[in-house]
């Protein structure tokens, strides 16, 4: 694929952003007239097809890097990749997450390692390697926390645990980079229901338990996103709570 260079629209990297709350988050930052760099690891297929989609709206606009998270090369290579591609970038988004039970007395160390590289390590190292760049642009980061941060979820410790570094990450990375880069979190509530996860009665007992009464949408991330993104530019080391009312209740 040849360079873009010439690109003159601000330039946004979304980590795990094939799919899911990922793939919204890059419509509406794309959509918003920047361009954007999808990364992901095994989602090959609904990669090149929200390509596709994007290209058919507006040419040379985004492009796809595919890598694991986990390999300690990889931040600098995504980021090299990125410059070398468009030439500037302009927002992070660490989004890339994973999530699944740990069970005290049967977690791994694979699992721990894991659920630490995806979830902490790697969100530093690019903020790290992204961090001269953001200056030279005045551009912000934008993490993708959880609620279960502050009330950790029952079974998921190692998860909640990484969470909760990520949004002391969030404020120290705001310290560090000020007065030049905003770095802030969204901590959503149930947005999308987990694969293969929650029963219908679970799901009906977590609605009843959210003070709105409702699931959230994925176009209520892409609104607080865009919030942080081009009209927050008095907010940085804040932790937005997306959550239907979760996170004030005892």
């Amino acid at each position: 694929m040849l360079s873009n260079l010439t690109s003159e629209n601000p330039v946004a990297l979304v980590t795990g952003g094939a799919r899911r709350l990922g793939a919204g988050m890059v419509k509406a930052l794309h959509a918003a007239g920047m361009n954007v760099i999808i990364h992901y690891l095994n989602s090959v297929v609904e990669a090149h097809s929200l390509q596709k989609e994007l290209e058919n709206i507006r040419a040379g606009s985004t492009f796809l890097i595919n890598a694991d998270l986990c390999d300690p090369a990889t931040p600098g290579e995504i980021i090299n990749k990125a410059i070398g591609y468009f030439g500037r970038l302009d927002v992070l988004v660490n989004n890339a997450s994973s999530f699944y039970p740990t069970l005290l007395g049967e977690t791994s160390i694979q699992q721990f390692d894991d659920l630490i590289s995806t979830n902490v390590k790697a969100p530093y190292f690019l903020s790290q390697a992204t961090a001269s760049h953001l200056i030279a642009t005045k551009g912000t980061i934008v993490n993708i926390a959880d609620i279960y941060a502050n009330r950790p979820l029952k079974s998921h410790s190692v998860y909640s645990a990484t969470k909760a570094a990520l949004v002391s990450l969030t404020q120290s990375l705001a310290r560090e980079l000020a007065p030049s880069v905003r770095v802030n979190a969204i901590a959503p509530g149930v947005i999308l229901w987990p694969e293969g996860g929650e029963s219908s009665e679970e799901q009906s007992l977590m609605v009843e338990r959210t003070p709105l009464k409702r699931i959230g949408t994925p176009h209520d991330i892409q609104k607080a996103l865009l919030f942080l993104v081009r009209d927050a530019d008095f907010v940085t080391g804040q932790i937005l709570y997306v959550d239907g009312g979760r996170s004030i209740l005892a």
